[in-house]
């Protein structure tokens, strides 16, 4: 059984996505352990709470200065002991400590196709903005094991998907998370959870039977 914790900063609609493939059996050999995020008002939290999953708020705002945060958030972690980390919108960066104890074992969904509108500056709605401000014509999202760099790590999975005629940052958002971010993220999670994905050196293999 492989013990996920969520990290997330917002709504939680890929949190909701995971929780919803849970239920319908998409996602297997897998079960929610936290959820957490530095956000005490996080919709997110209370999604978790329905299903009866704790809750941790922790935030750099609450520590005198962010070595210390990154100490204790990693310090949290090892204590929760996961076998998968989760950034499902986490705007958090996850400290180099935390990296080192999880290597290969932390996985983050970005909103842009890798290496397109990703790294520092890139989250949230950002990056359709940006996508719109430079118009490409195919945009989509990526999950991707975490490293020490800024959405450099292993690519598991993409999808795309095309940019309208009158989109806006908004429906264009929303249009990346409806067609790609909540089918790809618990789908990376079935495969890791079922032992169809692993890492070999900087590359993602794929042990389908």
């Amino acid at each position: 059984m492989l013990r996920i914790a969520v990290c997330v900063s917002g709504g939680g609609t890929n949190l909701q996505a995971i929780l919803d493939s849970l239920d319908s059996g998409a996602v297997t050999n897998t079960e929610m352990i936290a959820v957490i995020s530095n956000n005490p008002g996080a919709r997110a939290l209370e999604r978790g709470a329905a299903r009866g999953i704790p809750g941790i708020v922790m935030s750099p705002k609450q520590y005198p200065d962010r070595e210390a945060f990154n100490e204790a958030f990693t310090a949290k972690m090892c204590e929760l002991a996961p076998d998968l980390v989760v950034l499902a919108g986490f705007l958090v960066r996850i400290p180099p400590q935390m990296v080192a104890a999880f290597s290969n074992r932390i996985v983050n969904i970005h909103p842009s196709l890798i290496p397109s509108f990703c790294g520092v500056g890139y989250y949230g709605l950002k990056v359709h903005e940006k996508v719109l401000e430079r118009g490409v014509k195919v945009t989509g999202a990526t999950v991707h094991f975490v490293n020490e760099g800024m959405d450099e790590g292993p690519i598991i999975a993409q999808k795309a998907v095309y940019v309208e005629e009158g989109d806006t940052p908004e429906i264009l958002q929303r249009r990346v998370m409806e067609q790609a971010e909540w089918i790809l993220l618990p789908r990376a999670i079935d495969d890791i959870a079922n032992g169809r994905v692993k890492v070999e050196g900087d590359k993602v293999v794929f042990c389908r039977s």
